[in-house]
């Protein structure tokens, strides 16, 4: 039996189960030492997940306790190489000789995209991506033209240059469109366009975080290297995005999420229940269809939320999954009542000011990293994120009005590893910390 204040979590790996002994009170990074030396790995290299396909993985990190994510006693973790790492000694030739294994082959990063050897980037297509990124594969994404009167000179069952169908990425298409992102399927056939077909390309998130088990200095603070230091970042706009477009099956869902705007003054927040579906208005492009809008419990004012602890959520879930539907993104409101007579609302989110807060980008990150989305070029089975983020607000009429969002990938990285923090005096501006003795923060440049 445990002793209070601790308790006993198991995980299992490709070498057997062990249990590990953990505190109330300690961090991720503590619990990943523990289970680093409870296996006597070689290196730091793999990743503890809630779940046997590699869904919910618990990143180390210091600023958050085993007891704050929802582990209790008996719990089971599943152990995950990451990157094709060899994490105990290498057998015997008795052994060797029973069981074959292929070394990963030299890696050459350039931009967040790594080549491989293709035997590693054929393991990655065995990932199980979502039903909508599942028809888009079967598509073939090309732009259908019709024949252009002035230039075509063939037939009507002729092709040229002028009418040929063009790729979904193609740039003076989309600047015609005015579409600003690429989908994100129309990004992965631009990478994929090459002679190779993308047979070596590899997506790896950004990490911000030190390389754990470096073996040629003493840990940070005092010592760093090359090898185990995170890149400088440098701030960029993110060329595509995962959700071309957010729709609600029905205009009451919003209505009835308003009515408490309406009849206390108060903000709120909302979860979005629904699916994915193909955006036929955008070449290989997603959209997020809302049908539910579940309000967990919270704590709100004329200018604040605050989110208390839900003990439905997992009953909401369940009922989810049974009807088909998963939580996509969430919504809230910031209405400020402009002329009661005229149900106006004052416009406070523009160019001038600011779109989203710096709170909000880092809360639409957090979600975000809760919630990877599947892709199978990617060494851990997650690339970026289909959730979304709604903003109910004025527009330039004074009208209620609803706005998307998503934070990029940059984003999600800083948010996951603890760099960035609001500030108190400006809500549009984010604030980089400062390294300490505990946390290593990269550089983080703009242009």
């Amino acid at each position: 039996m445990s002793k209070p204040g601790q308790f006993i979590l198991r995980v299992q790996s490709s070498e057997g189960t062990k249990r590990i002994e953990v505190l109330t009170s300690d961090t991720l990074s503590q619990l990943y030492e523990k289970v680093y030396e409870a296996f006597h790995l070689n290196s730091f290299g793999f990743t503890l997940c809630k779940q046997r396909n590699q869904k919910e993985p618990l990143t180390s990190t210091r600023s958050r306790t085993v007891l704050g994510t929802g582990l209790s006693h008996g719990d089971m973790l599943y152990l995950v190489p990451a990157n094709g790492t060899q994490l105990w000694s290498a057998p015997s030739t008795s052994s060797a000789s029973n069981n074959t294994s292929t070394e990963p082959g030299p890696i050459d990063t350039t931009n967040g995209i790594t080549n491989r050897t293709s035997g590693l980037s054929r393991s990655l297509t065995n990932v199980v991506e979502d039903d909508v990124d599942e028809q888009l594969w079967k598509l073939d994404g090309k732009i259908q033209r019709k024949r252009d009167e002035k230039l075509c000179r063939h037939g009507a069952k002729g092709c040229c240059v002028h009418c040929s169908p063009l790729e979904p990425f193609d740039e003076i298409y989309l600047k015609e469109q005015n579409i600003k992102h690429l989908s994100f399927h129309s990004y992965l056939r631009k990478l994929t366009a090459g002679v190779d077909r993308g047979k070596f390309i590899q997506l790896d998130d950004i990490s911000c975080r030190i390389k754990t088990g470096c073996k040629d200095h003493p840990p940070w603070p005092r010592g760093i290297c090359s090898k185990c230091q995170p890149n400088s970042i440098t701030l960029n706009r993110q060329t595509y995005r995962h959700v071309d477009n957010v729709m609600f099956e029905n205009a009451s869902l919003v209505e009835r999420f308003l009515n408490y705007w309406r009849s206390t003054g108060h903000q709120r927040i909302g979860y979005l229940y629904g699916r994915y579906e193909v955006h036929s208005d955008v070449p290989l492009g997603i959209r997020a269809v809302v049908a539910a809008i579940y309000e967990p419990p919270q704590e709100s004012t004329k200018d604040t939320i605050r989110l208390l602890p839900d003990e439905r959520e997992a009953l909401v879930e369940e009922l989810g999954r049974t009807l088909n539907l998963r939580r996509i993104g969430w919504i809230f409101t910031d209405l400020i009542a402009d002329d009661i007579k005229k149900g106006t609302v004052k416009h406070v989110r523009n160019i001038e000011s600011h779109f989203l807060s710096a709170q909000e980008c880092i809360m639409a990150g957090y979600f975000q990293n809760r919630y990877p989305n599947l892709c199978r070029f990617s060494p851990n089975g997650y690339f970026g994120s289909k959730f979304v983020t709604v903003c109910v607000t004025g527009d330039d009429k004074n009208q209620v009005h609803m706005e998307g969002y998503q934070v990029s990938n940059q984003c999600m990285a800083l948010v996951r590893d603890g760099c960035l923090v609001p500030t108190k005096d400006a809500p549009e501006l984010g604030y980089v910390i400062e390294s300490t003795d505990k946390q290593y923060v990269p550089d983080v440049f703009y242009k």
